[in-house]
């Protein structure tokens, strides 16, 4: 296993057999041995072989949070783009206003960004999502940024350790959606600070240590200014 770099596998590289593996998501079998189906990173959890995909649309999942932009505003309802392959319902019983029927323009209309968590998704993709949960809102202020979805666990980092290390030496407010939107609130050059943090992650998310170089960066640059 490489010390400074995760593995890249191509569709049809053999990955392990059946024998000693099981095979997990991204992958198939093929007389006995475990290959890859996609590009993406190897993921080898105890005996489960696994590929992560280095590209792709957002796959909703219940209870992931996510920040939508309202496409339309309906009688009792608003479809929203959380920047998956179709948009979600956020029906009128699942914000925190008393909303009139007709009435859902007054609150929410096309192009008001919100955060919200995914209440549902059936068989056929069809998603719900929800404001009524804790520190759920619509956006005010702030910037909006964008990356890979298969990026923000990445970003996020186990635990919430590359956030924490992020908000550790920069004062804003992050909010990093499960759908690959990210919203950061604060000053222009912190803002500014946040966003050359998240693409050096971005471009670096395939090597190890990752987050111990990005706190030594940040600490370096925090001893700059009160120099």
């Amino acid at each position: 296993m490489p010390t400074d770099k995760r593995t890249l596998v191509i569709p049809g590289q053999i990955l392990g057999d059946t024998r000693s593996h099981r095979a997990g998501s991204g992958t198939f079998i093929a007389e006995g041995k475990i290959l890859s189906q996609l590009v993406g990173i190897l993921n080898i959890h105890g005996n489960s072989i696994h590929v992560v995909p280095i590209k792709g649309k957002y796959n909703p999942i219940e209870g992931d949070f996510v920040i939508g932009i309202v496409e339309e505003a309906m009688s009792s309802s608003w479809l929203v783009d959380i920047n998956a392959p179709s948009p979600a319902l956020l029906h009128q019983n699942e914000v925190p206003w008393n909303v009139d029927f007709g009435d859902t323009e007054r609150y929410l209309n096309k192009g008001d960004t919100i955060m919200a968590k995914v209440l549902s998704v059936d068989d056929i993709k069809k998603l719900q999502i929800t404001l009524n949960d804790r520190n759920l809102y619509k956006i005010k202020g702030g910037f909006i940024t964008e990356v890979e979805p298969t990026r923000v666990p990445r970003i996020i980092g186990k635990k919430g350790s590359m956030m924490a290390v992020v908000k550790k030496y920069i004062r804003c407010r992050i909010f990093v959606g499960q759908n690959g939107r990210i919203w950061i609130d604060g000053d222009t050059d912190d803002i500014e600070k946040v966003r050359s943090v998240i693409q050096i992650i971005e471009d670096e998310s395939l090597s190890f240590g990752l987050t111990d170089r990005i706190e030594t960066l940040l600490k370096k640059d925090a001893k700059d200014v009160h120099v």
